[in-house]
């Protein structure tokens, strides 16, 4: 893996780096455009915070984002893993991938015109959110005092909302044996 660090994304897609398609690719049925994903990623957003915190609520017998200085450690750690949650997905490529940001629009996203199969593209998808949300949040309902990673989990793995979206489109629209690549700000499949 190569990673090239592009700087704010301009908005266009034909500035991101692609290869030609590949004979009878198929594109991902997918939002649109940025601002049909930012509405599509913001809906999973909520849903996955209320459902994690109702549970941790549960859990913990208080509400987890509470003002306590775990709590505050939480808000803040998953505001510092925007760039390594970006840079775990970018050792999941072989080949150059590219990291772009565009903090106005809410944006930090790496792309790479390899193509990939479905298992790769799935787990280059969920590695961040297993990592800084799956396992702080199990971990902090396993030890409630642990708050710091009840917060942090939660705030993480909703964070990860595109990258679920992904997954999702992976898993019920590529046949087995597919594989995948990025065309501009879309996700296609084709059979090899």
């Amino acid at each position: 893996m190569r990673l090239h660090y592009k700087g704010k994304y301009d908005l266009n897609p034909e500035s991101l780096p692609h290869k030609e398609h590949m004979p009878g690719a198929v594109k991902f049925k997918e939002a649109e455009d940025t601002k049909q994903l930012s509405v599509t990623a913001t809906i999973i957003s909520v849903v996955i915070l209320i459902v994690m915190t109702i549970i941790a609520s549960v859990r913990l017998g208080k509400f987890p984002i509470n003002g306590s200085v775990q709590s505050l450690l939480g808000c803040s750690f998953s505001l510092l893993i925007l760039f390594p949650h970006e840079i775990l997905h970018a050792i999941c490529f072989k080949e150059d991938v590219y990291l772009y940001t565009n903090l106005k629009e809410g944006m930090l996203f790496v792309v790479g015109p390899e193509t990939m199969s479905r298992k790769r593209f799935i787990f280059m998808s969920m590695l961040p959110n297993i990592v800084f949300g799956i396992i702080p949040y199990i971990i902090g309902m396993i030890y409630p005092d642990f708050l710091f990673g009840t917060v942090l989990g939660i705030l993480a793995a909703s964070m990860g909302a595109g990258d679920y979206y992904n997954v999702y489109n992976a898993l019920t629209q590529m046949p087995k044996g597919a594989r995948t690549y990025l065309y501009q700000f879309n996700s296609y499949w084709y059979m090899p």
